[in-house]
């Protein structure tokens, strides 16, 4: 066996990892990188394997750094399968479309500012979207699929995002008649949070592949979560200011929707207007309001028993026009604006800072993680002024920051998942920051696991088995 770091190796975004048994090539997942702009797009553009000699992909889940290079392997000839969940195919319908429209829509905008640097053709396009999803093969979860003879895969609910998957697999040795259990965690989620199950245990593994986006944090209780943001909105609605909220439209979005509902229905904060300034999470939403299966018990009886709809609330409105966001900036009294970019990086939320973070009345609140580099990281780190489209803005803003919204499992939540499944032999860690990769290596060594490897970026490593 050997495996092949192509992406999320000493980092978080851009997943890849090319796994090649029995002289067959899977690869678990072909997700886009985001960071500077010339180190982005040669990684996007440039795989470290041959996409024709890939046989088959396996695909965790729908966010963008998973996902969001498929459509360029299908540019470069990949005709093979992509397996997934169900939830997880409905997402891609809509995430990369939506990320082929943000390409072609700045690669015209480049064109017409005539700025001076070098511009290409975006990374796909829509007819590329169009050829790679009709590759799709939707899985149920605990279903057994063959990949390809010797390798049998299994989807595990990995309570990251709707429709996330750990992947299980048996790899059998024809040579040798020897099985290898081998487990890659895709993006882990915690457990309590709300809307979706939580993280199922994968069988005996003997090597497994995990993240550690939070290898060294630990998060805020949930529970902390509804007290934190009445506080927050009830600030705003006595200023009279608007409360910005930078979320990606996919599981993020939802998530502070759930719970502004919650906190309406009880009485807790006023009956000000929310405005979802985003028609990728509006239609992410259509899809969550279809895969009730992936829901936890509790969601479950708020919409079948209840009738209840915490994603649609009487003063919740999906804006879809570009019109319908400008008109937002006229609007006067207190409001929520929730809009995509979470890393503040591209979209709505562009426009809404640059309108609204030179004012004292507003808060900006980041609910996600910010990577390295981001708009997003700025604001968080304490920036006291900010380049938007080019432009200098003083941040005068108060900017807020609530960890326990994140889907990312903490240390904790990784060492008691990792530490649930039996016989690992070997552990990879890949899907975060090196202090992170480092911390977390620590203490897997520390909870006698003696058989941790943090893998460069493009590492091609033999496993024994």
């Amino acid at each position: 066996m050997k495996i092949q770091f192509a992406g999320a190796a000493g980092e978080v975004t851009g997943s890849k990892h090319l796994l090649t048994f029995n002289n067959k090539n899977i690869l678990l997942d072909c997700g886009m990188f985001h960071g500077r702009r010339k180190e982005t797009d040669i990684k996007n553009r440039e795989f470290k394997f041959d996409p024709l000699k890939v046989d088959a992909v396996i695909l965790s889940h729908a966010h963008i750094d998973h996902s969001g290079n498929l459509p360029v392997l299908y540019k470069q000839g990949y005709r093979g399968p992509i397996y997934c969940t169900h939830a997880t195919r409905d997402l891609c319908n809509y995430m990369l479309r939506d990320s082929a429209y943000i390409q072609e829509r700045e690669i015209e905008w480049l064109k017409k500012k005539k700025k001076k640097m070098d511009i290409k053709e975006p990374l796909y396009t829509t007819e590329d979207v169009e050829g790679v999803l009709k590759l799709f093969r939707t899985v149920d979860y605990e279903q057994s699929f063959v990949v390809e003879e010797g390798i049998v895969a299994s989807f595990y609910d990995a309570g990251h995002i709707l429709g996330s998957a750990s992947i299980h697999m048996i790899l059998h040795d024809k040579e040798s008649g020897k099985d290898t259990r081998f487990c890659f965690t895709g993006d882990l989620g915690r457990r309590g949070l709300p809307i979706l199950r939580d993280p199922q245990t994968v069988p005996e593994t003997d090597i497994l592949i995990t993240e550690c986006t939070y290898g060294n944090r630990l998060h805020s209780a949930i529970q902390t979560v509804e007290e934190d943001l009445r506080t927050i909105v009830n600030e705003v609605a006595a200023k009279g200011g608007r409360l910005i909220i930078p979320a990606f439209a996919l599981e993020r979005t939802q998530e502070v929707v759930y719970h502004l509902h919650k906190l309406y229905k009880d009485g807790s904060i006023p009956k000000i207007p929310v405005y979802v300034d985003s028609p990728l999470a509006g239609n992410v939403t259509e899809v969550f309001r279809t895969h009730m299966e992936c829901y936890d018990k509790e969601t479950q009886e708020e919409f079948v028993q209840h009738g209840d709809n915490p994603f649609g609330f009487s003063d919740l409105i999906y804006t879809r026009s570009v019109d319908e966001s400008k008109a937002l900036n006229e609007k006067s009294g207190p409001m929520i604006i929730i809009a995509a970019s979470g890393m503040c990086e591209h979209g709505r939320i562009l426009h809404h800072l640059k309108n609204n973070i030179e004012d004292p009345k507003n808060v900006v609140l980041i609910v996600g993680y910010q990577a390295e580099h981001s708009l997003g990281r700025k604001l968080v780190s304490g920036h006291k002024s900010v380049n938007i489209f080019g432009e200098a803005h003083a941040v005068k803003a108060s900017v807020y920051i609530m960890d326990a919204f994140s889907g990312h499992a903490d240390r904790s939540d990784l060492l008691d998942y990792i530490t649930g499944v039996k016989g690992i032999k070997k552990i990879f860690l890949v899907h975060g920051e090196h202090t992170q990769l480092e911390a977390f290596s620590g203490a897997l060594h520390d909870n006698h696991y003696p058989d941790v490897y943090i893998p460069k970026y493009g590492e091609i490593v033999e496993v024994d088995i």
